[in-house]
């Protein structure tokens, strides 16, 4: 066995490229960057979509439509299914006692209930919002369901 026979447990890693060492190097003066324009600079290329100067694609195609993602209310969901594990019978329902059961985040925003699941306590619901088969599960069950939007919104209407 030689010395050179011995290899590391590990992979071998590959070696980083030095270069401006030297001619002698093979990556010596111009460092592997040939010779002059913007490539050769220092912090030179140029940006991703660059198209020459001409006119990039994503400048020369119009701008349509309007994207309401940005305001768009997110609810976090809670089956009725949880309600039945996580309440007891003739309890009430509201945000609060959801985030202290923690069925949802209590950094979340409005809760809406849905219908998944079997409901057989009676549990008075008072949400953000509320499907209609869980309202029925919940009314069919002996409960009630109240609304909690504010009166003037589009889900205090209902």
């Amino acid at each position: 066995m030689n010395l050179a026979d011995v290899r590391s447990a590990y992979l071998p890693r590959k070696k980083r490229k030095r270069v401006g060492r030297g001619i002698g190097s093979g990556r010596g003066k111009t460092c592997g960057r040939g010779t002059k324009g913007q490539q050769s600079r220092s912090g030179g290329g140029t940006p991703p979509g660059f198209e020459g100067g001409q006119m990039p694609l994503y400048r020369r195609l119009p701008k349509r439509g309007f994207n309401n993602a940005k305001f768009r209310k997110v609810y976090s969901i809670v089956n009725v299914a949880q309600l039945e594990v996580a309440f007891e019978d003739g309890a009430k329902v509201d945000n609060d006692a959801i985030r202290k059961a923690r069925l949802v985040n209590a950094k979340t925003g409005p809760i809406k209930v849905l219908g998944g699941g079997e409901l057989t306590k009676t549990l008075h619901v008072r949400v953000d919002r509320i499907s209609g088969a869980a309202q029925k599960k919940v009314e069919s069950a002996g409960g009630t369901v109240t609304d909690n939007a504010p009166a003037g919104t589009p889900e205090g209407e209902a």
